[in-house]
């Protein structure tokens, strides 16, 4: 095979060699490298993205918090991770639906109109409510908007749509805009659920025990029974979110991907459990699980919790540290494993500060472009085989890599190795701008290098833009 090789593709390998029993190892022409370069110039920002994932479908279901409270810190992370998934899907071709569910009935926003009423009245609230002082904050602003005169319910309605409204705020100035915001409230209005409940039950997959209906979910792979309707009547989380699914399916979404806190892995089986005994392909869902974001400053961990209210929300967060270090620090390690969010180190211009040192490169080569006279389009007819320095070459391989890595990604559902590549690339460019000058005498020899750190802006800016992260052109 590696005379074969030796012979037929002589012009694509340098060398092909015997690597002990049953390997070979395959040696790259720089050819092979300069194509790629002039691959990058003529794809200009489509370089990475391909039609892997075209036909397909996906509804991207991401954040979706309590509407009780503003956006944590903490929980954030589920904002970046869920759009930059979103892009990276969508760069391969998807179409991708991006979804907001709005848990708009229950207990939890119950105890929040009780404890936004306390409030209002110069109460203290429930033990078990909200405690934060932004619920005082809303209760002075509610007061001011309808008058003295307030009911509990009108209470918990002002405070829904008012937390609503600051949460689509915050998401928008963070570069997130969801296409729909589905009410949990929905599916009870349109008889939903109660469709769910009549189509288990002729399936023969309820009972009833306790004076409970219950879900034969341990005949689906979860680990035990769930309750469906509770002794009191009511629906369960479980009864109205396998509702939600099944109505994301009628929408004609073929690939349904759910985020979720990573406290919630337990609750997959049962989803899915839920949606095999209804009849549905519980195939089509895929539930990414993240840890939530814990916050240092100044060494010492930050306090997060949404009904103590001792919190940072996202918004303090993006004026402290600013929108593009919120999202890349946000994605910087795989969304189910721990995440220390270093505040100091994502305000610091150094080269410690990833964010900023990927920034920094794209900023050079716009300094280096802005110096010189010349035309990009003229670019793609030098003469690459000039292109012979070590620093260089390993840009050029560096380049090669980020069509497949793209798709990984997607196919992954891992952005952050879309961060990671990108603080290689930038280290590979400081390197070639450290070792070689750009705007020689040698004509060129002036525009093979230029042409290199030109395709290597561009694929920066389009990863960046992957993770919702600006690519400024000076800094």
């Amino acid at each position: 095979i590696a005379e074969a090789l030796r012979e037929d593709a002589s012009d694509l390998f340098t060398r092909v060699e015997v690597a002990g029993p049953g390997f070979l190892n395959f040696f790259f022409s720089p050819s092979h490298w300069h194509e790629v370069l002039r691959a990058v110039l003529l794809a200009e920002d489509r370089y990475g993205h391909s039609d892997l994932l075209r036909g397909q479908k996906i509804n991207l279901e991401f954040v979706s918090a309590n509407p009780t409270g503003p956006l944590h810190a903490g929980g954030g992370r589920w904002v970046a991770v869920g759009d930059a998934l979103a892009n990276l899907l969508a760069s391969q071709g998807a179409e991708v639906h991006r979804e907001y569910y709005l848990n708009d009935l229950g207990a939890q926003l119950e105890k929040f109109g009780e404890s936004l009423l306390a409030r209002y009245e110069d109460r203290e609230p429930p033990e078990d409510g909200y405690q934060g002082d932004y619920v005082i904050e809303m209760a002075r602003r509610m007061r001011a908007d309808i008058g003295n005169e307030v009911t509990q319910e009108q209470a918990r309605e002002w405070g829904y749509r008012d937390v609503v409204e600051h949460l689509r705020d915050d998401l928008g100035r963070i570069g997130v805009v969801f296409d729909t915001w589905f009410s949990e409230r929905t599916l009870h209005e349109r008889g939903d659920t109660e469709k769910v409940l009549e189509t288990l039950r002729s399936k023969g997959a309820t009972f009833i025990a306790d004076g409970a209906e219950w879900l034969r979910t341990s005949d689906f792979g979860d680990q035990r029974d769930r309750v469906l309707i509770k002794s009191d009547g009511s629906t369960t989380y479980l009864c109205n979110d396998l509702a939600y699914h099944q109505d994301k399916v009628s929408r004609g979404w073929n690939y349904l991907i759910d985020i979720w806190g990573a406290d919630h892995h337990g609750y997959i089986p049962r989803v899915k459990g839920a949606l095999t005994a209804a009849g549905a392909d519980a195939e089509r869902l895929t539930v990414a699980l993240v840890q939530f974001a814990v916050l240092y400053r100044d060494g010492q961990k930050v306090p997060m919790s949404t009904r103590s209210g001792q919190f940072v929300t996202l918004r303090e967060l993006r004026h402290e540290v600013g929108n593009d270090a919120c999202r890349f620090f946000y994605v910087l390690r795989k969304s189910e494993q721990h995440l220390d969010f270093d505040l100091d180190l994502a305000k610091s211009q150094s080269n410690e500060n990833p964010v900023y040192y990927i920034q920094y490169a794209h900023a050079r080569i716009c300094r280096v472009l802005a110096a010189w006279d010349g035309h990009r389009a003229d670019l793609a007819q030098a003469d690459l085989s000039l292109l012979t320095e070590p620093q260089a070459m390993a840009v050029l391989e560096r380049l090669a890599e980020f069509p497949a890595l793209c798709a990984a990604a997607a196919h992954e559902l891992a952005p952050h190795s879309v961060a990671y590549y990108l603080k290689d690339l930038a280290a590979d460019l400081h390197g070639f701008y450290t070792a070689c000058q750009f705007l020689v005498d040698d004509e060129a020899l002036k525009n093979a290098r230029l042409a290199l750190i030109t395709a290597t802006q561009q694929v920066l800016r389009t990863g960046l833009a992957l993770l919702g992260v600006s690519a400024p052109e000076s800094m």
